[in-house]
């Protein structure tokens, strides 16, 4: 009856709330996305850049196809995004993050996108692998 007890207490304990390593991952990555918020809406593109993983195996994936390279991705934002008033004010909804495993996230959210002349929006999906200790995007597709 006592080995039966403390099971229940183990079993209701884990129960409701994330580990907090993961609580601490989750953190990280909302970090990570605050401050990507913060450097476009200052124009620092180098600064937004900081949260993809620097490699040549980073994807970006839009309507216009599939991107490979964190140089080439950089160089896609910043011929689409040539000046502050292109990008304009930039701010995300996130929809959902939800772990893959112990060092991975998938995150779905919206993005908006707001300018002097027009607005623009839609969705993304992203993959964060923990490389090294630090939380990185290594697959961007947005919409």
């Amino acid at each position: 009856m006592y080995i039966t007890f403390i099971c229940y207490i183990f079993l209701f304990v884990g129960v409701g709330s994330p580990p907090v390593a993961q609580q601490s991952d989750q953190e990280a990555i909302y970090k990570i996305m605050n401050r990507q918020i913060s450097c476009w809406n200052q124009g620092d593109i180098d600064c937004f850049m900081e949260g993809y993983w620097q490699s040549d195996a980073l994807m970006f994936i839009s309507k216009n196809g599939i991107t490979y390279g964190y140089d080439q991705i950089k160089a896609r934002y910043i011929r689409n995004y040539p000046d502050r008033k292109a990008m304009g004010q930039l701010n995300f909804d996130i929809v959902q993050l939800q772990p893959l495993g112990k060092d991975a996230y998938l995150m779905v959210g919206k993005w908006m996108l707001k300018r002097e002349e027009d607005d623009l929006g839609g969705y993304f999906t992203l993959l964060f692998r923990s490389i090294n200790g630090a939380w990185v995007i290594v697959q961007d597709h947005t919409s």
